[in-house]
């Protein structure tokens, strides 16, 4: 070795291996963040849809009670349009114990049929 060379400041700069880790690193936070936002924006979506179904349910059931009638025990299937879109629902009408009331359950289903929500109600006679 030469005294130039051992006199010689050390190359100051990142190496290559240090350069890959740091883009490795910055890549897989880049893809959490980026699933992140996917799952907040599917969240987002199927929160309208599940206020909707709320909706939809709701009315059905007040639809019920402003009836004043005494309904029959068995299965009702019912469409309903909230926020431009149709919800295919079914009110499920059972027997309780004491006679004079009904338990009835609205239940709303997305378009791909998989259940969103489920309103329940006692309804007592007239």
């Amino acid at each position: 070795m030469t005294a130039a060379s051992r006199l010689r400041a050390p190359s100051s700069g990142f190496t290559l291996l240090e350069v890959l880790v740091a883009l490795a690193v910055v890549a897989i936070a880049l893809g959490a963040g980026l699933r992140a936002a996917g799952v907040l924006t599917d969240n987002a979506a199927r929160l309208g849809d599940v206020v909707a179904a709320q909706w939809c349910a709701d009315n059905q059931l007040t639809g019920l009670r402003l009836a004043r009638s005494f309904p029959g025990v068995g299965d009702a299937d019912f469409s309903c349009e909230q926020l431009g879109r149709s919800y295919p629902g079914k009110l499920v009408t059972r027997s309780t114990p004491n006679p004079s009331f009904r338990r009835v359950d609205a239940q709303i289903r997305d378009t791909d049929g998989r259940l969103l929500l489920t309103l329940s109600t006692v309804l007592g006679r007239p």
